[in-house]
């Protein structure tokens, strides 16, 4: 075999470049950022479940998208709402919140799959330029804070678009989102125990699991915030 046969051969069996792990991983080249990287995957959180409320309220006009009295403003009406196939005033309580919590096992099933892909492609344990981890965790910081509201009444039917209503308008609120960012950061930097023994689980799992904690602690610290008034909503369910 000559020289440019064996070059050939050996170029050949390079393994494939996951283009859509990449994607995903680095949230669509969000993740090669030369500064900072970790916090754009946070802001990147932050903006897709502040665009996923909008979508969900479904504002008329562009200054519905911030809206200075959200209570009050039109996006409360029925009209703006996106819920095909069910009655919005009367569901099980349990649907938001079982929805909720999908997001956050998909978001995370396709983080560590993508994140897997593009350590072993980089041949790093935890690339600089993955930032899924980032997302998904800034998702628990936001997400799981507004869940316990639902709890007392999780199986009660009752108007859905009440609960619905709470859980867009708090993901629109921009104190709420500055906080839950802040608070997911500090977490994600510091690393408190657990989260610097789950980096070192294997594959994308190390990678991820550490920001699903920093998200836990930055959401619980969220809802103590939100308990006791220190963060105004201006919402009747706080």
């Amino acid at each position: 075999m000559t020289p440019n046969t064996e070059a050939t051969a050996a170029s050949g069996a390079r393994p494939k470049k996951p283009r859509l792990a990449l994607a995903i991983a680095t949230a669509f080249g969000v993740g090669y950022i030369p500064k900072a990287p970790g916090t754009f995957g946070s802001l990147v959180g932050v903006a897709t479940a502040y665009l996923s409320a909008v979508f969900f309220l479904r504002p008329t006009s562009l200054g519905g998208l911030f809206p200075v009295h959200p209570e009050s403003d039109a996006v409360l009406t029925d009209q703006h709402f996106l819920v095909p196939g069910s009655d919005i005033h009367n569901a099980v309580l349990a649907l938001p919140v079982i929805c909720a919590l999908a997001l956050l096992v998909l978001l995370g099933a396709i983080g560590v799959w993508s994140a897997s892909r593009a350590a072993a492609h980089a041949g790093t344990e935890d690339p600089q330029f993955v930032v899924i981890d980032e997302v998904a965790g800034q998702h628990f910081t936001l997400l799981l804070p507004l869940i316990p509201v639902a709890l007392p009444h999780f199986t009660a039917h009752m108007d859905f678009s009440v609960f619905a209503i709470f859980f867009a308008l708090s993901l629109v609120n921009w104190k709420y989102l500055l906080l839950g960012f802040i608070l997911f950061r500090v977490f994600d930097i510091w690393k408190p125990w657990p989260i610097r023994r789950l980096e070192k689980l294997p594959g994308g799992w190390g990678i991820m699991a550490d920001d699903w904690m920093a998200g836990i602690y930055a959401a619980i610290l969220l809802r103590v915030a939100l308990h006791f008034g220190l963060l105004t909503l201006h919402i009747g369910w706080v």
